[in-house]
């Protein structure tokens, strides 16, 4: 499994130069994408992780708190 940065690298990325987008719209969808799967990735390592924190609301909490 990738990172998001990994994916998000690959995505914007050709032979070391940055891709060449048409917009900046196309930049934001890959980077909101990225931004996401990030999120869900980190709430699911401390969940995993911190198995008595109980419920997905003090995961995304603390994931506020931390990253926000």
């Amino acid at each position: 499994m990738k990172t998001a940065m990994q994916e998000l690298i690959e995505n914007i990325l050709v032979d070391g130069s940055l891709f060449r987008f048409t917009d900046d719209t196309d930049v934001s969808e890959f980077v909101n994408k990225a931004l996401k799967k990030e999120k869900e990735q980190i709430m699911n390592a401390v969940s995993y992780g911190c198995s008595d924190w109980g419920s997905s609301k003090d995961v995304e909490k603390y994931y506020n708190e931390t990253y926000k």
